[in-house]
């Protein structure tokens, strides 16, 4: 699995309607959390990059009616594998 977050500038805060529509985001195979920065005005949305990839993330999103403006750099750029242990 490989993990990858992706942040969104996002112009006016999210009514209940589309906080409710981007938590059922989480029910997308491969979508892991979604949190909100309210005050930077930042989405973030970690997700499995062998199941979905930015595109298709960024869709959901702007499906859910969140009004997004640009991608944020994200705290994680580089996505991160998990190594086993043995």
């Amino acid at each position: 699995m490989t993990t990858v977050e992706v942040a969104y500038h996002y112009a006016t805060p999210p009514t209940e309607r589309v906080a409710l529509a981007l938590a059922r985001t989480r029910d997308v195979y491969g979508i892991r959390q979604v949190s909100f920065d309210r005050g930077a005005h930042i989405l973030r949305v970690e997700f499995d990059a062998t199941r979905l990839n930015t595109a298709v993330v960024t869709n959901l999103v702007r499906e859910a009616g969140l009004d997004i403006f640009e991608e944020a750099p994200a705290s994680s750029a580089e996505p991160v594998t998990a190594t086993p242990k043995f």
